[in-house]
């Protein structure tokens, strides 16, 4: 209670005591249920780790230290983890144009920058929101390539083009490892060496008791829906946890590039790399996030601000619900964070053994197959910006954010809309402006076995600014679309796309059927 100047009555004075006694024992009551529940918590784990199998003992018991770690913080936090009237714009020095970056050249010895380089991809992901079994990875994207075929052969012509040894790392997930180990031995014979770690297993906690949901170890049977990987913020714990983090510095490499699998934009760019690797103010810069400009279909993408005087990203599940739209502005918050991020190794291991390292817990409701409400604690590896020093936006262009996370994502990718060169998607030199066109497939098409049955083959899109495709529709070969393409069939129509057609600045609807006689 603040000290009180004479005149206040003493009843008042009662009144703010008692005032401060009830909220300090609300307090205190809040601690002791919060000291209960962790209590509980480490018990059940406890219970969950003597279920572990001798061989994967250490493994699970890392595991299970990370997710109470994890637990821990999620109690002592308490509403949106920002403070928005803390928010400020970055300073212009703090992101960097691309532009800049790429004017200062390369240096002479570029293939020795290259071997201080190890490429990590994301790869915990499944296909299913494509309605692909198995990792997301493995799906064909281009010519029968799958995006690890695209990944591969990127590095390996790195490799061979500058004479480096620049190996590529996958993170992967309980639910991709096996899959993806299976596959691997299809690049022995590639130039480049291939390392594989995978992220945290973490179980599912009931909504209502907070409890883990599991029982047991295992993830098979009744389990399945038990654990989760955790988000790519995990990729710290874990990449220090396998070995691998100091095998590569004792190989003398210092500095990861980590980037999404299904990104087709985020190749090496030794522009970026050389800015890491030779400052051009001789002070080391600890972490680099790629951005890019915002455009109306990213409005909810993470943001970078400063905050407390440092660089920091903040996520659209942070905000404030009052602030939310003042969040997705186009012209307040004009960039966002393309999740292609070059880190230091030498400070990933300084702060991971300082247990340093601050990343927002994003909490993520689930309802499983038997309508059980859960929820997974996961963190986001971009977060951890304003633990790193000397960190710095780089503002990139567009076409290094290509992500594949749609069927009509994968419409364009596959497209004359892009060449492919050693593994690397270029826009054609065909197309006279450089946006990406806006397309929007239906449901129809969602899953890819079905959207690759309505094409007989990728239409012509090089002129093409807008499609959107609703409800049962097909394509015949050799179509092209220009403009605006609007095809619209209702329930119980069927729209057939006749071969060799050209749709410039049309809109398509009710029925059309083309058969032969």
């Amino acid at each position: 209670i603040p000290l009180c100047p004479a005149r206040i009555s003493s009843a008042s004075l009662k009144s703010d005591l008692s005032k401060a006694m009830s909220q300090d024992g609300a307090s205190q009551f809040q601690e002791v249920i919060r000291q209960e529940l962790e209590f509980s918590v480490k018990k059940e784990l406890e219970k969950i780790l003597t279920t572990a199998p001798s061989h994967e003992f250490e493994h699970t018991k890392k595991d299970l230290d990370g997710f109470r770690k994890l637990f821990h913080r999620f109690l002592q936090e308490k509403g949106p983890s920002v403070d928005w009237g803390k928010i400020q714009r970055p300073p212009e020095d703090s992101i960097q144009p691309y532009e800049k970056i790429k004017a200062r050249g390369l240096p002479d010895n570029i293939s020795s920058v290259l071997n201080k380089l190890v490429v990590v991809k994301l790869n915990g992901g499944l296909g299913t929101s494509m309605g692909c079994k198995g990792p997301k990875s493995l799906i064909g994207v281009r010519n029968e390539n799958t995006f690890l075929d695209l990944t591969v052969q990127q590095i390996e012509h790195l490799n061979k083009s500058y004479n480096t040894d620049v190996p590529l790392v996958l993170m992967n997930s309980f639910n991709t490892d096996e899959d993806t180990k299976k596959i691997l031995q299809k690049y022995n014979h590639c130039r480049v060496k291939i390392y594989t770690f995978n992220q945290s297993r973490y179980p599912r906690i009931n909504k209502e008791s907070l409890l883990p949901v599991a029982k047991d170890v295992s993830y098979s049977g009744e389990n399945t829906e038990a654990w989760y990987p955790p988000g790519h913020g995990d990729i710290y714990a874990s990449f220090y946890n396998s070995g691998l983090l100091d095998t590569f510095i004792g190989e003398g490499k210092e500095y990861i590039f980590v980037s999404n699998i299904d990104n087709l934009g985020a190749t090496v760019d030794l522009y970026i790399l050389n800015h890491l690797m030779n400052p051009p103010n001789g002070k080391p810069c600890e972490f680099v996030m790629e951005v890019t400009n915002k455009t109306r279909a990213d409005v909810k993408g993470g943001t970078l601000t400063q905050y407390e005087g440092k660089l920091r990203l903040v996520e659209i599940a942070q905000v404030p619900k009052a602030h939310v739209d003042e969040f997705k502005s186009v012209s307040k918050f004009k960039i966002f964070n393309t999740n292609n991020l070059w880190i230091s190794l030498a400070a990933v291991k300084r702060l991971q053994e300082q247990n340093a390292i601050d990343m927002e817990i994003i909490v993520n409701p689930k309802t499983l197959d038997g309508g059980l409400n859960v929820i997974q604690l996961e963190t986001a590896v971009g977060a951890a910006i304003k633990s790193f020093e000397n960190s710095l936006g780089i503002n990139v262009p567009r076409s290094r954010f290509l992500p594949v996370k749609t069927t009509s994502d994968l419409l364009l990718v596959m497209s004359n809309l892009y060449s492919l060169n050693a593994g690397s998607l270029t826009m054609s030199e065909k197309r006279e402006f450089p946006t990406v066109p806006l397309v929007k497939l239906g449901s129809s098409f969602t899953k890819v076995q079905d959207y690759l049955r309505r094409f007989e083959s990728i239409p012509d899109m090089l002129e093409l600014d807008h499609l959107t495709v609703s409800g049962d529709v097909t394509f015949g070969k050799n179509v092209s679309l220009k403009g605006t393409v609007i095809i619209i069939a209702n329930h119980g129509d069927r729209i057939d796309i006749p071969p060799g057609a050209v749709l410039e600045n049309k809109i398509v609807s009710g029925n059309l059927r083309i058969l032969d006689h």
